[in-house]
């Protein structure tokens, strides 16, 4: 039973904690109806959002930009510096430190890399990692492990992750995630699963992880929120939104 989409709540400031929204999105490098975009982000209202496949060649910061200035954001990580992975977020959040990170390049497979930051928003410190794995199994689980060593190098108590893993829940990767993190969507289902393809979703390859001290309020695909015709225009994945409750520190 999935929560309804009027019950997923807003982002506010909590004696002792945060509510934020976060949103994972894959955006195919801005290539589809740009303006059907920055109307899925803004009626999503996130905090955070954490991008694949941003714009990485010619002028790609004038194009991340534009989508920042047209959803209300600021850029605060990655683009082409991190192999596609970026990371956006609203004026709420206080922005401790960012890193780029390159993930070791497979001869004839694309570089991957994530966009990682430490926030405070509310209060709550918040180590934050946007991420797009391999299409090669082998690869894909080696990054995999990246992403939960980097997680714990951040030194937050904290944390949240997401992206398009190129893998369904079961799956080696996924399943190696699941084991180390909270799979949002498992623990507090919302909206709707499948994240591919916006036209037809038949499968959950878009997900978003959370520390386990982290409560996930609810967390799916915003289907209730958005007009449908954005979400098939827009891109060719679904996005993830959550609604988390951090403590504060």
């Amino acid at each position: 039973m999935t929560t309804p989409a009027a019950q997923l709540p807003a982002s506010a400031t909590e004696n002792g904690s945060a509510v934020i929204r976060v949103l994972s999105y894959n955006i195919r490098s801005m290539r589809d109806d740009n303006a059907a975009l920055a109307r899925v982000i803004r009626a999503c209202e996130p905090d955070l959002v954490l991008v694949q496949e941003a714009p990485r060649f010619f002028r790609w910061r004038k194009a991340a930009a534009r989508l920042a200035a047209a959803t209300d954001l600021v850029i605060l990580s990655g683009g082409a510096t991190a192999a596609g992975p970026m990371l956006l977020c609203s004026l709420r959040a206080t922005v401790e430190r960012t890193e780029d990170v390159l993930l070791p390049l497979t001869p004839g497979l694309h570089r991957r890399g994530f966009a990682t930051a430490v926030v405070r928003i509310g209060g709550a410190r918040i180590g934050v990692l946007s991420a797009h794995l391999s299409l090669q199994a082998a690869e894909r689980y080696e990054q995999a492990g990246a992403l939960l060593d980097r997680i714990a190098g951040m030194g937050v108590e904290h944390a949240i992750a997401g992206g398009d893993l190129n893998e369904r829940p079961g799956g080696p990767s996924f399943t190696r995630l699941a084991g180390a993190l909270q799979d949002c969507w498992e623990a507090a289902p919302w909206g709707g699963g499948p994240t591919s393809t916006p036209k037809d979703p038949h499968q959950r390859i878009d997900a978003i992880f959370a520390t386990h001290g982290v409560e996930v309020l609810g967390c799916g695909v915003p289907l209730g929120l958005v007009a449908p015709a954005d979400l098939t225009a827009a891109t060719d994945h679904l996005p993830v939104l959550a609604a988390l409750r951090v403590r504060r520190g």
